[in-house]
């Protein structure tokens, strides 16, 4: 499960990185993005160009009745997709990317669950797998775009704190996900764990799982990792 993550990126940095044009009115710092929150996404227009869009974390399927569906789907297992009713259509058609600085797993520990930030070695943006769907407020007719982040088994770091992670895509693969008609076997084939190379981890304060705090000092490394409050 990923349920919390980091996006300080600003703006010009993300359309750099992904060549994307920002369409983006205003961008607030996240080092505790949580699920309902409006947040940075990349999508493909038709045309082939990157658009950078803010749309919130938890995804709304057309068909849903009411925006309290959305809490339950923030993240899909990229095992079921083309299975399960929720995601099957985005998956077909609306696919995205989602940047990350990096993001939290919390780990089993005799004193309790530690949470551990997990980030790229050398500081690159992650570009982690999703969906996207627009709905309807059925009083007001008011579109909501939503997203979910796609997760995968973990990899061997992972897999050392959580047995499930966000699905990482590489730069090659960014063009082959964010394209409508991409064939389904390649898009299968990218439904598996990656980055385990690239990839590093630390404990940091248990203060990361209140979605009331902010703030860099939520990534700081904890100097004693069995002291979950330290801050």
């Amino acid at each position: 499960m990923c349920g919390r993550y980091v996006q300080i990126s600003p703006p010009e940095t993300l359309a750099a990185v992904f060549e994307a044009v920002s369409a983006l009115t205003e961008q607030v710092p996240r080092y505790n993005a949580a699920p309902l929150q409006w947040l940075p996404v990349i999508r493909q227009r038709p045309s082939g160009e990157r658009v950078i869009h803010a749309l919130r974390w938890g995804l709304l399927p057309s068909w849903a009745k009411d925006e309290r569906l959305a809490a339950r789907l923030i993240n899909a297992r990229a095992e079921t997709l083309s299975e399960k009713p929720a995601f099957r259509s985005a998956y077909r058609a609306r696919r995205c990317l989602v940047p990350a600085d990096g993001f939290y797993e919390w780990a089993q520990r005799p004193q309790g669950k530690q949470p551990y930030y997990i980030h790229a070695r050398d500081g690159q943006i992650l570009a982690l797998a999703g969906l996207w769907e627009r709905w309807s407020r059925p009083d007001d007719g008011t579109a909501i775009d939503s997203f979910c982040i796609l997760t995968t088994a973990a990899n061997a770091l992972v897999g050392t704190l959580h047995e499930r992670m966000p699905l990482i895509l590489e730069p090659v693969d960014w063009a082959h996900w964010l394209e409508r008609a991409s064939d389904p076997p390649r898009l299968r084939a990218l439904l598996a764990a990656r980055g385990e190379e690239r990839l590093t981890a630390y404990p940091v304060s248990s203060a990361v799982g209140s979605v009331r705090q902010e703030g860099p000092e939520l990534i700081r490394p904890l100097t004693d990792p069995r002291s979950t409050q330290d801050a």
